[in-house]
């Protein structure tokens, strides 16, 4: 039995260890990008020569850094918004009602996330040159679409199960229509997806680079092509400071979105009235 315990105990520090090595393999990069974005020197490497907010300022400065963020924004934001309408709809559908082909629609809807970017991106390349269709922004942005779309279903999908059909029912007794009984009930219950649909959506566009180097039109930069852009010149703080700019959005606009969320669902429950119990 006592052998037993420590073997168990060796085997947790094993998997904690790993575990560890894991982390700091992955999270490493990031945090010298981050550090060294500070860097005075124009060398991007350790040790550092100083404090500087230099490379930020030169972002700042710089009209092909920003012209790709502006490209980039955008296209988030029409990539989240027409996503987020897409999806929700798209899990309702399949979630509440049967119809002839719902396995192959689900399998259909599902399929961008499974097939690695790189394929599609070939592979779309490929037919709109065989159809001699141009690269357009339009073109760019429906390619960011089906890449966001699979995850924003799943993630309604999930909520959907979880909200009951009596609600629904019961509105639909009393006279409403379908679409009021979406609307009035149904959607309410569903905001935690549909937000965080939109932020995960919004996150997978502006930070997609494999698509955008297949899809996007000629002179046109994103934020991820362009940092590849510079890498090609050089490896400098401004690099790091933009990939650190690059962090932030990625991962603060999630952090932030959840923030927001959590606080507003908190003052929904207080506004509840509390029952009274005799």
């Amino acid at each position: 039995m006592a052998r037993r315990k420590e073997e168990g105990r060796w085997a947790w520090r094993l998997t904690g260890f790993v575990t560890l090595c894991v982390y700091i393999f992955m999270f490493a990069p990031i945090v010298a990008t981050v550090i060294l974005s500070f860097n005075a020197s124009m060398f991007g490497g350790f040790p550092m020569t100083g404090f500087s907010l230099q490379w930020y300022a030169k972002l700042m400065n710089n009209d092909a850094v920003l012209s790709a963020f502006r490209t980039s924004l955008w296209i988030a934001v029409v990539t989240a918004a027409v996503t987020t309408a897409v999806g929700v709809v798209t899990a309702f559908a399949l979630v509440r009602f049967e119809f002839p082909g719902k396995q192959a629609l689900s399998t259909l809807v599902i399929l961008p996330a499974l097939v690695p970017e790189t394929i599609l991106g070939v592979g779309l390349l490929v037919l709109i040159k065989a159809v001699d269709q141009p690269r357009t922004m339009l073109l760019l942005v429906l390619g960011h679409i089906m890449l966001a779309v699979p995850y924003v279903v799943l993630i309604a999908q999930a909520r959907m199960v979880g909200i009951r059909r009596v609600y629904e029912e019961a509105a639909l007794s009393l006279g409403a229509s379908r679409f009021a009984s979406f609307r009035e009930i149904t959607l309410p219950l569903l905001i935690p997806a549909v937000v965080g649909g939109a932020l995960l959506a919004f996150t997978i566009s502006f930070d997609n680079t494999s698509a955008s180097l297949f899809w996007r039109p000629a002179g046109v930069e994103t934020m991820p092509t362009q940092i590849l852009s510079m890498l090609k010149i050089s490896i400098s703080p401004e690099i790091n400071a933009l990939g650190t700019v690059m962090i932030l959005v990625t991962v603060g606009i999630p952090l932030l979105g959840g923030a927001i969320l959590q606080g507003l669902t908190r003052l929904k429950r207080r506004g509840e009235p509390k029952e009274e119990t005799t």
